[in-house]
């Protein structure tokens, strides 16, 4: 197969950090190893699109679907083409031709943000909420999502906030508190100087395969359906939301505001999977199952990465198993793919307790 990029040209797929991620080599392996020129992948919980990317890196068409508007805004700048200069130029006119018509306050925003820099972050905000459809504003976007919140640096700024995690955005009482008794103040930041550095790393390649990225519930059947009518997919390469993972929004909540959510943190329900008891969590992952094989092709194949998180009392693989049943997907496999490492989880250095990995697993099926 001729590849789309070198596969050393990997950068891309660390746009935006999410805390909930799978590594590239899962779904790169599978399909380096498996899939056929020609073929087309479908992720239908396709969070910041690894699997997306993936694709794209074997020069492979993708569809990748989330409910989540901060996973398909990331996983959308990981399939646009757009030079260093076309995005630089974007930058530099959305901040001379644009005045932010409404800046957040309060406490937390005072803290988190220098003033100048959240008056940038407005306007960028405020022009893709009114266009986000050419290759270099999606990929500008992916930019300063990723560029959003994280760690100060030792040596340049690469992050336009106060000292925070990377991964997942702190809630304001408790950042507001962090900063004050750390004497933390927020630094005025050369917002064009942080996006410069990230889109040379970025886009200094760029590949004609591309995909498409939907942001809609995988329950519904027409969110899956194929951008031509005469496509089907021939993979499924996906990792679901582990059951009791219920707060990817809140725990994205300033990434979520930056693309038009609100700017306090909202706990209302709006994740794509239900997660009140393991029955209705299987019954939901089925309608999924079931959508992708009526859009797949006979004999396609569906690999799911599935886990657990420890406060929950549910064996992973007899959820996974549940919901494969009568999905029209039978199962061939099942992998330990072991579990996530320490060193992945960047979130644990500022949570109170430190979470214990579970075993993760690898479950290939084929479409009945």
């Amino acid at each position: 197969m001729t590849y789309g990029f070198q596969l050393s040209n990997t950068a891309l797929n660390g746009i935006c950090p999410y805390f909930t991620m799978f590594p590239l080599d899962f779904p790169l392996n599978i399909l380096q190893r498996k899939a056929r020129g020609g073929d087309v992948v479908l992720d239908p919980f396709c969070g910041r699109g690894t699997t997306n990317f993936a694709a794209r890196l074997v020069g492979l068409r993708s569809l990748g679907v989330d409910s989540s508007p901060v996973a398909t805004a990331i996983a959308a700048s990981k399939l646009v083409m757009a030079s260093v200069e076309e995005i630089l130029d974007e930058a530099r006119r959305i901040l001379a031709e644009r005045e932010a018509s409404h800046i957040p306050e309060g406490e937390f925003w005072q803290w988190a943000f220098d003033p100048t820099v959240l008056d940038a972050l407005c306007r960028f905000r405020e022009a893709f909420l009114e266009d986000c459809t050419s290759d270099a504003r999606i990929a500008l976007r992916g930019i300063v999502l990723g560029a959003l919140h994280g760690p100060k640096q030792k040596t340049f700024p690469s992050y336009f906030s106060n000292q925070c995690p990377r991964t997942y955005a702190p809630k304001p009482a408790y950042a507001t508190r962090y900063w004050r008794e750390r004497g933390l103040v927020p630094e005025p930041i050369d917002v064009l100087a942080v996006i410069k550095r990230r889109a040379k790393r970025y886009y200094s390649m760029s590949s004609d395969t591309t995909g498409a990225v939907r942001l809609a519930d995988s329950r519904k059947a027409e969110s899956l359906q194929p951008e031509s009518p005469d496509t089907r997919f021939n993979w499924v390469i996906t990792s679901p939301p582990y059951y009791g993972m219920r707060t990817y929004i809140p725990d994205q909540w300033l990434r979520n505001w930056f693309v038009g959510g609100p700017d306090v943190v909202n706990y209302t329900n709006c994740n794509q999977i239900v997660h009140s008891s393991p029955e209705e969590y299987s019954a939901d992952l089925r309608r999924v199952w079931r959508n992708a094989k009526n859009v797949s092709v006979e004999n396609a194949i569906m690999v799911i990465r599935f886990g657990g998180i420890t406060d929950r009392r549910a064996n992973p693989l007899d959820l996974i198993k549940s919901s494969l049943n009568d999905s029209g997907w039978r199962i061939t496999t099942i992998k330990k793919a072991g579990t996530a490492t320490e060193g992945k989880r960047q979130a644990d250095s500022f949570l109170r307790k430190r979470s214990t990995p579970m075993t993760e697993y690898d479950i290939w099926t084929v479409r009945q």
